[in-house]
């Protein structure tokens, strides 16, 4: 085979890349702004689900699609796209500069035809999101994706190699920035992008996961320390990033033994948009592919709860999300002595965004998404999903590059910008931010809890995951069902009725009823119960306490409640609330309002908990990030439901 134009014959695989005619399979990669490219080839292999990814002793790189969360049975539109894996056989790494050297100079030619879904479109969706899901009760937030549109006539070698040159010289801040090509069986996959945010990495027993939400979008002077302030003290971007950590803890509470902890926050900065983030780790021993199959997707890419998250996309969206939110997964052997699971790998996986797609017949796809919140603006959201496709755009030449300016200014050496994001952790929960090696004193043999089995039932919401784990350190014993999979609420010590979305009055709901079903069981039986934020509602519904949409609603906001005499920081998920109302006398024919419950309520008068004789409630989430007083009141509340006295 003929060296292609530029190269100097010191990197052969390299070389063969790029002077392949398209039939070659290849992935070149620059991890975490190191000074090399990885330059992969082998076999290509289609895999049906996550757990038959093929990891036989050698690397393999997976590409992952959307579609992969039927695995986990949640509601997406099949658009067929396959789980494509590369089975690394050879591997050359390649010095940064000399990359740079031999790779396409300029992007291949292509024609831009706009955004699939134009502005208009796209902030219809935005409202429709905001009232028909948020302001009933679906959800906390929600990312919708479009997709920006162009046509190239160039084969695919030149086309990828040339983005991923264009990427690497015009982009900073990367996590990885890549090209993959892997044709096989029907279309090839081919891609290439530089994508800011890690999904999952497994390495010596350590996972770690990487939220980033909030978005500051650069104006085309260059960012500034006034605008990077501005953007750390809004109430949104800051509640964004909140609600993407909450649901990210809920995966490393499934991942992790200890329920992980919470490291950060830091500032994102890249060519054209800064981004704030954490880094949430824990120590597992699952296989890196059970692993993944438990955190699809990333909620900074899907919303939350996530379960009904994807039920959302698929009503909004115009059409399939192909791989756009999906991952990239690196698996590499560890050997012996560093196998973080049975199959002895590590895992390296960013999330497929800020990525350009080349599919069959030239036609180009760069999709965004922007996290669709109760404060969510329409047009600001439109001209963030434009901000986020462009830093690809730009470097593709699909958008003009713009003048840039003649110094860019280092966002997190500015005055103010630490202390400000100090602060967001002044709001943070301690029992998620410090390492929980050591178990409170209600763990001790005294301890009226210690031994107890819990049951806690999940009604699609894993916050579950994060109760089971905070009942677990205080000394219980915990464990997650989903609700239409229990079959006895009568033998454990506490039943634990978990939140979830929805509009707590519809008894046509499989759920409500569930929930209705199983407070009547529990009260009759004279069982303890402890119910929490949407199956709250239920309970104060039963009591006769009227639930009523809230005039705005609460999701992801923290607030300092009163709960029985007690004021407690507590983050709360709820678009719906009972109301404190005189309760009419006692129904013969309801166990629930024979029991009497004594009301807590907030000054607006919205109930935040609920208890009688073995039954107690709370509308807040105690086991949030944002609920600092949670775990003291999540003990009082399992204590006064078990009978035990309250310290």
């Amino acid at each position: 085979m003929s060296l292609h134009p530029g190269s100097t014959g010191r990197h052969p695989l390299l070389d063969r890349v790029l002077a392949s005619d398209g039939s070659l399979p290849f992935a070149l990669l620059r991890r975490h702004g190191g000074t090399e490219v990885e330059v992969l080839t082998g076999d290509v292999v289609d895999a049906d689900l996550l757990r038959d990814i093929p990891l036989d002793g050698a690397p393999v790189l997976a590409v992952v699609p959307y579609r992969q969360a039927r695995e986990r049975g949640f509601t997406v539109r099949d658009d067929g796209a396959p789980l494509r894996c590369l089975v690394v056989r050879e591997a050359e790494r390649v010095p940064l500069s000399d990359a740079l050297a031999v790779l396409p100079p300029e992007p291949v030619a292509a024609e831009p035809l706009g955004f699939d879904t134009p502005d208009d479109g796209y902030a219809g969706i935005v409202r429709r999101v905001i009232d028909d899901e948020i302001g009933q009760g679906a959800g906390a937030n929600f990312v919708v994706m479009r997709s920006f549109e162009a046509h190239t006539g160039a084969a695919p070698v030149p086309t990828l190699t040339s983005w991923f040159r264009a990427l690497l010289t015009h982009e900073v801040g990367s996590y990885w920035t890549f090209a993959v090509h892997a044709p096989g069986p029907g279309a090839a996959v081919s891609l290439a992008g530089a994508t800011p945010e890690r999904h999952l990495t497994l390495r010596d027993g350590v996972a770690r996961m990487n939220p980033i939400s909030g978005t500051y979008r650069h104006p085309a002077s260059g960012p500034t320390r006034e605008g990077v302030l501005d953007f750390l003290r809004d109430t949104k971007e800051n509640e964004e990033l909140f609600m993407v950590v909450d649901e990210e803890m809920k995966m490393m509470s499934a991942l992790c033994p200890d329920g992980g902890r919470i490291v950060g926050p830091y500032l994102k900065q890249m060519a054209r948009l800064s981004h704030t983030e954490y880094l949430l780790e824990g120590r597992t021993t699952l296989d890196p592919r059970d692993a993944l199959r438990l955190t699809m997707f990333a909620p900074t890419v899907t919303g939350s709860p996530m379960e009904n998250a994807c039920t959302v996309i698929a009503r909004h969206e115009t059409r399939p999300r192909g791989y756009y939110s999906g991952f990239l997964a690196l698996f590499e052997p560890e050997g012996a002595d560093g196998a973080t699971g049975p199959a002895g790998y590590s895992l390296d996986a960013p999330i497929l965004i800020r990525t350009a797609y080349l599919h069959d017949g030239g036609r180009v796809s760069v999709p965004a998404g922007a996290t669709l919140v109760r404060h969510s603006v329409p047009e600001h959201e439109v001209a963030e999903t434009r901000a986020k496709a462009a830093g690809v755009l730009a470097s593709l030449g699909l958008v003009p590059r713009g003048t840039a300016p003649d110094a860019v200014v280092d966002l997190n050496a500015q005055d103010g910008v630490a202390e400000a994001l100090a602060v967001r952790n002044a709001q943070l929960a301690e029992f998620w931010v410090r390492p929980q090696d050591t178990a409170p004193a209600a763990t001790s043999e005294t301890s009226p809890l210690t031994g107890q089995d819990v049951l806690v039932i999940d009604h699609e919401d894993q916050f579950t995951t994060m109760l089971a784990h905070q009942l677990d350190h205080l000394g219980m014993n915990a464990r997650v069902v989903r609700w239409d999979t229990v079959d006895d609420v009568l033998t454990d010590d506490l039943v634990v009725l978990g939140p979830g979305p929805g509009d707590p009055r519809d008894q046509d709901d499989p759920r409500i009823a569930a929930i209705t079903r199983r407070i009547h069981e529990r009260v009759t039986a004279g069982r303890p119960l402890l119910a929490v934020c949407l199956s709250h509602q239920v309970l104060a519904g039963l009591a006769g306490f009227p639930l009523r949409p809230l005039p705005a609603p609460r999701q992801g906001v923290r607030l300092a409640a009163d709960v029985f005499g007690t004021t407690a920081a507590v983050g709360y998920y709820n678009t719906f609330g009972a109301r404190l109302t005189t309760v009419d006398a006692a129904d013969a024919d309801n166990p629930v309002a024979r029991l009497a419950l004594e009301p807590s309520a907030d000054d607006d008068g919205v109930l935040t908990a609920l208890r009688g004789p073995g039954v107690a409630s709370v509308q807040g989430h105690l086991e949030s990030v944002l609920s600092s007083d949670g775990i003291g009141v999540l003990e009082a509340l399992a204590r006064h439901a078990l009978g035990a006295t309250v310290r």
